[in-house]
């Protein structure tokens, strides 16, 4: 079986898609068919949880949970009218 390519919309190029829609819904599906496999892993092992840090989001609250799936998109590039968040704030890094 051969690997499945998608054109990223993070990373600007083709690259191995995913195997399945990472999560449910319409939202998967555009994941599942516009963003490499590496650009979800990024976001989700790395990006999302810093997300969920500076939000102090509280993901059972359905807006936080909204919050967290527009970042998603911003950052996956599947939404361009959503402003994403700083994520490094130097200010709080040097007051730590």
């Amino acid at each position: 079986m051969s690997e499945r390519i998608v054109k990223c919309l993070k990373l600007g190029y083709e690259a191995p898609g995913l195997d399945n829609p990472p999560i449910p819904g319409d939202l998967g599906i555009r994941i599942f068919e516009n963003v490499s496999a590496s650009a979800w892993h990024e976001w989700s092992e790395k990006v999302m949880i810093k997300v969920i840090n500076e939000y102090r989001l509280n993901l059972i609250d359905p807006d936080h949970y909204q919050i967290l799936l527009d970042q998603m998109s911003a950052y996956l590039n599947l939404d361009e009218n959503i402003e994403k968040v700083e994520l490094d704030n130097p200010t709080r890094s040097k007051n730590s």
